[in-house]
């Protein structure tokens, strides 16, 4: 058995796979071997390893060597096992093996420590079972853990998971002691479920902050559209000495593109090259294209695109993608899909909705067809309501306006009243009264309470000269009590 553990550090870089060392564990006879040392840690340190050391737990169960490991020794062959399945992909196998545990360990001391309590709630949180989460709380209080700062982390988590925040809050004021995790923890559920004010004073009342909690409260403040005062934050994390992880990076680029803050972008982008985050992280790269783009440097945008060579994916693509149709550099946009059909990146949903937008604001009706029919026919991928509405949006500035309906007539998906409203402002902007008349009353169908379809009509009569028909159309919106809401400007 010992010659496995020797053998896992060197297997990647010989070219073999540990899964074939540990099917050697689950068929030699000394099993017990293999967990007694706790290599078994080392084991599940590897990603590979989870099949094998799911049978290997299994065949030691089934063999009889929980006699002799219902003790303290015990719990560290069992607990990395459970943080297995907790932490992993098997939650629900977390919670039976800690029944096995129980049934092992009656009589006998073994309900389990503070590791075991922590990967429990963690399965619950996993699972989404409050039910069993609040009766693991009920274990810890139990077994007098309430004063464990790992447990009590753990279950704050939990309750932040269920959007139980008061919950949580009684959790973590009645911690003797917390350490940074927890103060992190406390204050990232906080600004996930909104709470934004409270956790800025939870983040100005912690005596210590890392990199983590000034993130934190970064990405709190973007996912609430405060984007200066997140920016502000970012800039006194900087000036305390406290340099931007990758995380942080992709937690700032939002309000730097929501923004425009161009310079700031740069110097966001000359930190990342000096320090090689945009090397060991290509989300940083993307982050970077996205950001570039909406700021109005698309030059820059398609600089770092170039730079990443081998490193694109398709998120790199689709990002691209996006900053070139944001420019109305539709031409591009096309040309875009033939060189990610050289790299074999298949484009997706996302992908082929910037290169309809692109299409239909930049003319080119043909081409955005075509791209439309190869993601259905070549790519396989159903239309939704938005690839359809960007298609109708194309027809329709284009003149094509009974193209148009006749799609929307025989689309297979539920035709909503912003497909229809869509078609009826390019009926406006052609003037075309015959098809905006018929499109008007699918509209009506659906909801009567919006004035401006009512007016683009009455407009359209107006132009063509059918002042009686424009008439008929305001009498009716006095009749039905509906009213324009009127225009308004922040200058």
């Amino acid at each position: 058995m010992a010659w496995f553990f020797r053998f896992l550090p060197i297997s990647r870089w010989a070219g073999t796979s540990p899964r074939h060392g540990a099917r050697a564990c689950v068929t030699a006879p000394s099993v017990a071997t293999g967990h007694g040392h706790s290599p078994l840690s080392l084991l599940l340190r590897h990603q590979l390893m989870r099949n094998p050391s799911t049978r290997v737990h299994a065949l030691f169960i089934t063999a009889g060597l929980h006699r002799v490991q219902a003790d303290e020794v015990g719990l560290r062959l069992w607990n990395p096992l459970l943080r297995l399945y907790a932490l992993g992909s098997f939650p629900e196998d977390a919670l039976l093996l800690y029944r096995k545990m129980l049934h092992v360990g009656a009589g006998r001391l073994l309900p389990g420590d503070t590791f075991t309590l922590s990967f429990l709630v963690k399965a619950c949180a996993n699972l989404s079972q409050l039910g069993n989460g609040t009766q693991v709380h009920g274990v810890t209080l139990k077994k007098g853990f309430e004063s464990d700062v790992y447990v009590q982390t753990a279950l704050l988590n939990m309750y932040c998971e269920f959007g139980l925040i008061r919950e949580a809050q009684q959790v973590f004021d009645a911690m003797p002691e917390r350490n940074l995790v927890t103060w992190n923890a406390m204050m990232t559920g906080l600004m996930r479920w909104g709470a934004v004010d409270h956790a800025r004073m939870l983040f100005y009342a912690m005596h210590d902050r890392n990199v983590i909690s000034w993130t934190c409260m970064i990405d709190g403040y973007t996912r609430a559209n405060r984007f200066m005062e997140a920016l502000l934050l970012f800039c006194k994390m900087i000036a305390e000495g406290l340099w931007p992880t990758e995380i942080t990076v992709l937690a700032i680029a939002p309000a730097i593109s929501n923004l425009g803050a161009l310079d700031i972008a740069e110097s966001i982008h000359a930190y990342c090259e000096k320090n090689g985050l945009n090397m060991s992280d290509v989300r940083v790269s993307n982050c970077l294209i996205d950001m570039y783009a909406k700021c109005g440097s698309i030059d820059s945008s398609l600089k770092v695109f170039n730079d990443m060579a081998d490193e694109r994916n398709l998120v790199s693509w689709t990002s691209i993608v996006s900053g070139f149709a944001m420019h109305g550099m539709a031409k591009e946009v096309v040309e875009l899909l033939e060189g990610m059909g050289k790299e074999e990146i298949r484009p997706n949903r996302v992908t082929f909705l910037c290169m309809l937008n692109a299409c239909s604001h930049g003319g080119l009706v043909n081409e955005g067809l075509k791209i439309f029919s190869d993601m259905v026919h070549v790519y396989g991928i159903e239309p939704e309501i938005k690839h359809y509405g960007c298609v109708i949006d194309m027809l329709g500035r284009a003149g094509r306006l009974e193209e148009a309906e006749k799609m929307i007539l025989e689309m297979p998906v539920d035709v909503n009243v912003v497909v229809w409203r869509t078609l009826l402002n390019c009926c406006g902007m052609h003037g075309n009264a015959e098809v905006g008349e018929r499109v008007l009353g699918r509209i009506l169908e659906l909801e009567r309470g919006y004035g401006g379809d009512y007016v683009i009509l009455s407009n359209v009569f107006s132009v063509t000269g059918r002042f009686q028909n424009a008439e008929e159309i305001r009498k009716l919106m006095d009749e039905r009590n509906v009213s324009k809401v009127p225009g308004h400007s922040i200058v």
